[in-house]
């Protein structure tokens, strides 16, 4: 496989920042060890790569957005990162922090460095601080992940960050290749370490070409900048109407209906995150930053179009980065059910479905900012329900949300799912009644409505303008107290 170049620190900036001022790093003391021959290779380093230190500082402007990037110089030392590294890691984080930026990370980077020993090794913990310092103001990190891209600062600040994203043909793992190679004992496969394979498992958001990334790094911090909205009025509610159960719920799984992709369309997208971080990306879960008519917002949509929606555990996982994600930077969180029900197989049960739902449940009524919940197809089950229980839950027209999937009630009932349409007609799953039972807040429109999908959104922007009005503590309260008595 041919490896991507190692791109030198100033260059890499240039390449994505334009213009950009470089910012010293602290002194610290170096060579505590008296490591034979070390300020030798320091000082060839230096005079090879014209950095003082494998990392370069610089604050830059992106399209208006004032950011403070830390880009890493493989040529000094492999990228290794020792107590002056970690110091400038950290004074780039404080910096950012100060004037409530974001940072931008270019790595490159074999990992610890060696010759400075264990002082080298807690880097990791000290740039950890940092950079979590950083999350609790509110403030986006991006990584972008060169080649390589391992050891030590893979596996602390840099994984840390809110998106990352890897560059075509890097080597990225903790340890790297030859080192785990030797440590096991044999070759690894063939995937193993790159960027592709990282993508895979879920490790990375997205492989990015360099070409591509200005306007991806672009569009995704213009989502950082404050809101952009004025005051929505949401459609007026269809009246109460009888339906035919049985045909509501064949409607609401029909094709024809707006799915996940459609609802996203609805909206401005800066970016789509993908992975759980541990291992997969459930594709059931899309998980979009995106601006509801001007509104900041962290949308998490389950798309019936991959696996009918059927969330495992890596879904629910990811669906935990959003709420997550959300948290820290202080914007609502809006979840777009349809699925027939969480997955049912038995390597999701061996996954620890039924934690995973628990969990989730557990942290959507925990969330310390506004949330809605939008019912756009069918609602299957608690594995719907855990992504339902928001600060207001609204429901299109011709959805429905049932106790349970109405062939599965039937099965249970009468042993045959072909009497599927008297059961419906007895669950009632229907939107009206979801309303009557004051379980939905809203009914949104659709029969006779032009744009459907527009009408939904004016309806949560509506709906968020509302939160927005309450103090969190009030809105907490009110969340914990609506779910607590629903039902009764």
């Amino acid at each position: 496989m041919t490896r991507p170049e190692k791109v030198p620190a100033r260059a890499a900036l240039h390449r994505l920042l334009g213009a950009v001022t470089e910012i010293g790093a602290p002194a610290v003391t170096t060579d505590r060890l008296g490591w034979p021959g070390y300020d030798d290779l320091r000082t060839v380093a230096a005079a090879t790569t014209d950095v003082d230190e494998s990392v370069v500082v610089a604050d830059a402007v992106v399209d208006g957005t004032a950011v403070v990037a830390v880009a890493w110089e493989f040529g000094y030392l492999g990228g290794s990162m020792g107590p002056t590294a970690g110091a400038a890691i950290a004074m780039a984080y404080d910096r950012a922090r100060a004037a409530r930026r974001p940072v931008i990370l270019l790595t490159s980077s074999g990992g610890a460095r060696m010759q400075e020993g264990m002082p080298s090794l807690v880097q990791m913990a000290a740039t950890t601080v940092a950079a979590r310092d950083h999350a609790r103001a509110g403030l986006l990190q991006v990584a972008i992940l060169g080649h390589p891209t391992t050891g030590g600062v893979f596996a602390s600040h840099a994984n840390l960050a809110d998106v990352l994203w890897a560059m075509p043909g890097s080597t990225i793992g903790f340890a790297g290749p030859r080192v785990a190679e030797a440590m096991t004992g044999g070759p690894l496969p063939e995937h193993s370490h790159t960027a592709r394979g990282a993508q895979a498992a879920g490790l990375v958001d997205d492989v990015v070409a360099p070409e591509a990334l200005p306007d991806r790094l672009a569009q995704l911090l213009a989502w950082t900048q404050p809101d952009d909205a004025s005051a929505t009025t949401a459609p007026e509610e269809p009246h109460d109407q009888l339906v035919d159960a049985w045909e509501a719920v064949q409607g609401s799984r029909s094709p024809q209906r707006p799915r996940a992709q459609a609802w996203l369309d609805g909206i401005e997208v800066a970016a789509e995150l993908h992975g759980d971080r541990a291992g997969g990306d459930d594709p059931t879960v899309r998980l979009v930053l995106g601006r509801v008519h001007g509104r900041r917002t962290v949308v998490i949509a389950l798309d019936r179009d991959r696996r009918d929606g059927a969330i495992g555990p890596g879904g629910f996982r990811k669906v935990w980065r959003g709420f997550a994600l959300a948290e820290r930077m202080g914007v609502p969180v809006v979840t777009l059910i349809d699925t027939a029900g969480a997955d049912a197989s038995a390597s999701a049960e061996a996954g620890g479905i039924a934690s995973h739902i628990a969990r989730t449940f557990a942290a959507m009524l925990e969330l310390t900012v506004p949330s809605v919940a939008v019912v756009t197809g069918e609602g299957g089950s608690g594995g719907a329900l855990a992504l339902g229980v928001a600060d207001r839950l609204l429901i299109a027209e011709g959805a429905t949300f049932s106790v349970i999937g109405v062939e599965g009630a039937a099965a249970i009932l009468h042993r045959d799912i072909t009497r599927a349409p008297e059961v419906a007609a007895l669950l009632q799953p229907d939107a009206f009644t979801l309303r009557r039972l004051a379980i939905a807040d809203r009914v949104l429109p659709e029969v006779g409505v032009a744009d459907p999908v527009r009408a939904g959104w004016d309806a949560v922007a509506a709906e968020l303008d509302h939160l927005g009005t309450l103090a969190g503590e009030q809105r907490f309260a009110a969340r914990q107290h609506r779910w607590r008595t629903a039902g009764h």
